[in-house]
C-alpha cells in the first residue's frame, strides 16, 4: 500500500480556496499593533529542527515567544519539552501572530496562523539545503487539482506564491551557493538571503567538535529498539518526497530476499524513513529484525541520529548534504531519475553530487551496499566524497549558526536589547509548563 498524503496540486486548490480568508486576515492585522518583542515559532515537521535550535537561543537571552502547535503530539512534545504553545488555528494563535513582532516558520506561513504573518518581521529558516528545484524555479510549485491546466489558474497561483514570499525577511543561506538557489526559488534579494550556516545542523558541528557516534545510536536504539549484536552496522534508508506521486522504489519480493540476505551476511540493520507526506511499504515479506522503521511518527528529526549512522542511501533529498558534515558514505538510489528531472528539475546536475556509480534498481544498489560494508577503501571512497561535498555547500562548521541568524534578526529586525539569561518564555500561554 502506497500512502501519499499530499500533493501540490491539492495544496495549491486548498489555497485557492482560501482567498477570502487571506483577505479578512490582512484587514485585520492592519488594525492589531504589533508588539517590539514577542516572537511566535512553528514548524512543519513539528517541536524541531532549525526553529527548536533558536527558540532555544531566543528564550536563554530572556525574549518572549510562544511555539505554535499543529497537533496533539506537538502539544505533547512542546509540554515535555517545557515550551509554552498554542494551537496556530485558534483565535489564540490568530491573535498572538498577528500581535508578534517576530515569526519563525521553517516550511511555509502555515507552520503559524496563515493569515496573521503580513506585517512580522518573517524569518523564513527553510528544512533543508535544496537539491531538488523548489519554489518559483519547480514547476512542481504552481500545479493545482483547481482547472490543473488552467493558465489563468497557474498565474494567480504564481501571484500569490510571489507576493507571500516578498514578506520574507530573512533566509538563512548555508553557503553562498546555497544562497543563489534560495534568492532564485524564493525571488528575495541578496540581502535577505545571508549566508550564516543552517541552525538546524549545529546539533552536527556544535563548538566545532565531532559529535559523538556513540550518544548518536542510543538515540537509534531508543527509537528501534536493541540492535541483532552490539557491533550491528546501521544503514539509514530515506527516499524523498514524490509530490504525492506513488514511491516507485519499494522492493519486490526477490529484490528483499536479496536485501535481506546482504544484511544478514554484513551485520547490518537497514532502517526505512520515508518522507512522510508520501511513504511506500517498506515491510519486508518474512519479519526480519534486519529491516526497522524509523519513520518521523517515531523520530522527529533525524539529524542528531547521523554520526551513529554507518551509511545512508538516498536519492534527492537533501539529508545527504547534512550527512556530508560527518562525512557519512552515501549510496545514491534514484530509479525515477530521469523523469524526475524533468518535472521537478535539479539545481546544477544530479550527477554532480551522486557521482558516476548512481543505482537505478535495488538489485545494484545492494550490490554497492554489500561492497560498501565490507570494504574499508570503499567506505573511505564514499566518506571521501562527501566531505568534498560539506566543502562545496556548507561555509560554516562551526556550531554557530543559530547565534549567527539570532544576530542577523535582532539588528534587522530593529529589536530592543534583550534580558540577557533570564530564560523567559510566556508563562500565560496554554499548556505551558512551568
Amino acid at each position: 500500500m502506497i500512502v501519499a498524503s499530499f500533493s501540490f496540486g491539492a495544496g495549491n486548490a486548498a489555497q485557492l480556496l482560501r482567498i477570502p480568508a487571506y483577505v479578512l486576515g490582512a484587514l485585520a492585522v492592519r488594525v492589531i499593533p504589533r508588539s517590539r518583542d514577542q516572537w511566535v515559532f512553528g514548524c512543519g515537521a513539528g517541536v524541531t529542527d532549525g526553529a527548536l535550535a533558536l527558540w532555544r537561543q531566543v528564550t536563554a537571552d530572556g525574549r518572549p515567544a510562544l511555539w505554535l502547535t499543529g497537533s496533539p503530539r506537538d502539544d505533547a512534545d512542546a509540554r515535555a519539552l517545557g515550551i509554552a504553545f498554542a494551537r496556530k488555528s485558534s483565535l489564540r494563535g490568530f491573535w498572538r501572530t498577528a500581535r508578534a513582532r517576530v515569526v519563525v516558520v521553517t516550511h511555509g506561513f502555515g507552520d503559524a496562523n496563515r493569515y496573521a504573518v503580513a506585517g512580522a518581521f518573517t524569518v523564513q529558516l527553510w528544512h533543508g539545503i535544496p537539491l531538488k528545484r523548489i519554489g518559483l524555479d519547480s514547476p512542481e510549485t504552481l500545479r493545482s487539482s483547481i482547472l490543473p491546466r488552467s493558465r489563468v489558474v497557474r498565474a494567480l497561483l504564481r501571484l500569490m506564491y510571489t507576493r507571500a514570499t516578498r514578506r520574507i525577511d530573512l533566509l538563512p543561506a548555508a553557503s553562498h551557493l546555497v544562497r543563489g538557489r534560495l534568492e532564485s526559488a524564493f525571488g528575495l534579494p541578496d540581502e535577505r538571503v545571508p549566508v550564516t550556516g543552517e541552525p538546524r545542523t549545529d546539533v552536527l558541528t556544535a563548538g566545532g567538535v565531532e559529535p559523538s557516534a556513540d550518544r548518536a545510536r542510543a538515540r537509534i536504539v531508543d527509537a528501534v529498539g536493541p540492535l541483532p549484536t552490539p557491533g550491528s552496522r546501521v544503514v539509514l534508508y530515506a527516499p524523498t518526497w514524490r509530490d504525492g506521486d506513488p514511491d516507485p522504489a519499494v522492493p519486490t519480493g526477490q529484490e528483499w530476499d536479496a536485501l535481506l540476505a546482504v544484511l544478514d551476511a554484513c551485520d547490518a540493520v537497514l532502517l526505512v524513513r520515508s518522507h512522510p507526506l508520501g511513504a511506500g511499504d517498506y515491510t519486508p515479506p518474512r519479519d526480519s529484525a534486519r529491516v526497522r522503521a524509523f519513520g518521523s511518527d517515531l523520530v522527529r528529526d533525524a539529524t542528531p541520529a547521523l554520526p551513529g549512522l554507518d551509511a545512508l542511501i538516498t536519492d534527492y533529498s537533501s539529508m545527504a548534504f547534512d550527512a556530508a558534515l560527518v562525512a557519512l558514505p552515501v549510496l545514491y538510489f534514484a530509479p525515477d531519475a530521469e523523469v524526475y528531472a524533468r518535472r521537478r528539475g535539479f539545481y546544477g546536475r544530479y550527477e554532480d553530487v551522486a557521482g558516476p556509480d548512481l543505482a537505478r534498481t535495488w538489485a545494484e544498489a545492494t550490490v554497492q551496499l554489500a561492497t560498501l560494508l565490507r570494504d574499508p577503501a570503499e567506505h573511505e571512497r564514499r566518506s571521501a566524497l562527501s566531505r568534498a561535498l560539506s566543502l562545496r555547500v556548507h561555509a560554516f562548521r562551526d556550531g554557530g549558526s543559530t547565534r549567527r541568524v539570532y544576530r542577523a534578526i535582532v539588528e534587522r529586525a530593529g529589536l530592543p536589547a534583550a534580558t540577557m539569561g533570564a530564560g523567559r518564555a510566556d508563562a500565560g500561554a496554554e499548556g505551558t509548563t512551568a
